[in-house]
């Protein structure tokens, strides 16, 4: 059957930043499909709360910053837990100031938030996965890998760079079983945009600005991750799969 395609029964995933937002909904939509779903994130007191609403969901605290601390978390879980089939790198930060004036430790901050924590946990999943000649990577981008707005060239910059770093993934491990893509979404409302969101002039704006006349909500990011994680994506590699509701096709 054509649906089975999509069937991740049997297959583990590790979200990182899945304690709410986007990583939260992508948990929630990977256990529909049949993962058994890993909560990653720093405060074990949210990944237990969100933990507890999805059956049968794990929890991992790790700070995705930090190499080491990455490296044996995945390699301890590995060892007691079994395989890590499909790794999703989600966790992410935004900080919006004019570029002239913003701080050069908040721009590291985004640099090993949004890119390198991509790379830490990237290597350390694959490697186990190389080991097994398979697995699914998605890393999370996001409408700023194609666009810019003014206040967020750093974050702009971070997430260009996610694109890129997935193109290389692919290039390096696709030969060795991994499939290695990334989804970009537009405008959702969580969290990292509430600011956004309880702005009526920004609202008003983005709605003219994207065909579909609306903010997205998280939940209609599921489909794309369910599809990349799944053998339905067993040729797809490298490829960026923008979830805007048009924003980038039109001007």
């Amino acid at each position: 059957m054509t649906y089975d395609l999509f069937d991740l029964t049997g297959k583990r995933a590790l979200i990182t930043g899945s304690s709410q937002g986007i990583g939260y909904a992508l948990a929630q939509g990977l256990a529909q499909a049949g993962a058994q779903v890993v909560l990653n994130g720093r405060d074990k007191a949210k990944l237990a709360d969100a933990a507890a609403t999805i059956p049968g969901a794990m929890t991992l605290a790790f700070d995705v910053t930090r190499h080491d601390d990455v490296r044996s978390a995945v390699d301890g879980f590995e060892a007691a837990h079994g395989a890590i089939d499909i790794l999703v790198n989600n966790a992410g930060m935004q900080h919006r100031t004019p570029l002239q004036d913003f701080p050069a430790d908040m721009f590291e901050k985004l640099l090993q938030t949004n890119i390198a924590s991509v790379f830490h946990v990237g290597q350390a999943v694959a490697r186990h996965m190389i080991a097994r000649g398979k697995g699914h990577i998605i890393n999370i981008a996001s409408v700023q890998t194609l666009l810019a707005r003014p206040g967020i060239a750093p974050y702009t910059a971070t997430k260009g760079a996610v694109a890129n770093l997935t193109k290389g993934m692919a290039t390096d491990w696709a030969s060795l079983g991994l499939n290695c893509n990334a989804i970009a979404p537009g405008y959702f409302d969580t969290p990292l945009n509430a600011a956004l969101v309880a702005d009526p002039e920004f609202s008003a704006w983005l709605a003219k600005r994207t065909p579909a006349g609306r903010w997205g909500n998280v939940e209609e990011l599921q489909g794309a991750c369910i599809f990349l994680a799944s053998d339905a994506a067993s040729f797809v590699n490298g490829h960026t799969l923008f979830v805007d509701g048009g924003i980038t096709a039109s001007l």
